[in-house]
């Protein structure tokens, strides 16, 4: 067998985290190295995901678990305040991001691909490792260019805590590539409500919906002359994402600088 991809793991006492650590366990081209949870350590990382022991115990703290773990990729699913600091501290290590945390900005993003061009290495930040979810958004930029009126609306729990979503998000980036700014709806219309009317973008309006017992949904709506097409997605459990995470663990290892989006490593 040829040396594996030795992994990391931010976030493993998280759903998302969990589910990593047996995406990890599960694939003998993959090597658990590490994994890191503020509020976990000294549980073995198999046993914190729900199945076997597999000797790996959790660690409280980042940096120090990457100094020893001698990682290839480090996969951070923890919460957004933090994304940006274990990226940046993965990087210093030699080690390579795979980031789904979400509300790191624009100018640290810039930052953490001049020190991954500095270093060689390759990182990903994605809002979402859905492979339906990332068709959705390129199917959703498509159909922009023909039917330009259009609004996003996202679901989740109401445990989320941005709004809206890094997936809604990503979804009007990539519309507004292809679809210039089109002011939409009646120029004199009047929120009698503050907010009703959603989040304002390059023209067109998103929509969050936060409730109980809802896991992730998007949809995005397009309307013209006499008719309305709808694309969506629907998500119903977190191990959909793990093909993404897989082929982005591999992915990383071959190229250098960041790169944001799933989109971009698909193929």
């Amino acid at each position: 067998m040829t040396d594996r991809i030795k992994v990391a793991v931010a976030g493993a006492r998280g759903r998302m985290g969990r589910e990593v650590v047996k995406m990890v366990l599960q694939d003998e081209t993959l090597e658990l190295v590490a994994a890191v949870s503020p509020s976990a350590g000294g549980v073995d990382a198999g046993i914190l995901a729900g199945v076997a022991a597999c000797g790996v115990m959790t660690a409280t703290d980042l940096e120090s678990a990457l100094a020893a773990a001698k990682a290839d990729v480090l996969v951070d699913f923890s919460i957004p305040q933090v994304g940006y600091e274990n990226a940046r501290t993965a990087i210093t290590h030699g080690v390579r991001p795979v980031i789904g945390t979400t509300g790191i900005t624009q100018e640290q993003m810039q930052e953490l691909d001049k020190l991954c061009q500095e270093r060689g290495l390759g990182a990903l930040i994605a809002p979402n490792f859905s492979i339906g979810a990332i068709l959705m958004m390129k199917f959703a930029a498509e159909a922009s260019k023909y039917m330009p009126h259009l609004e996003i609306i996202e679901y989740h729990g109401d445990q989320k805590l941005d709004a809206p979503s890094g997936t809604s998000i990503k979804t009007a980036e990539l519309i507004s590539e292809v679809r210039g700014e089109l002011r939409q709806g009646n120029p004199s219309e009047e929120e009698i409500i503050e907010g009703s009317r959603g989040g304002y973008y390059n023209g067109f309006r998103i929509h969050s919906v936060r409730l109980p017992g809802v896991f992730a949904q998007q949809e995005v709506v397009f309307g013209a002359f006499g008719q309305t097409l709808k694309i969506r997605h629907d998500s119903y459990d977190r191990a959909g994402y793990m093909p993404g995470v897989n082929h982005a663990v591999k992915k990383v290892m071959t190229y250098e600088g960041l790169i944001y989006g799933f989109e971009h490593i698909m193929e």
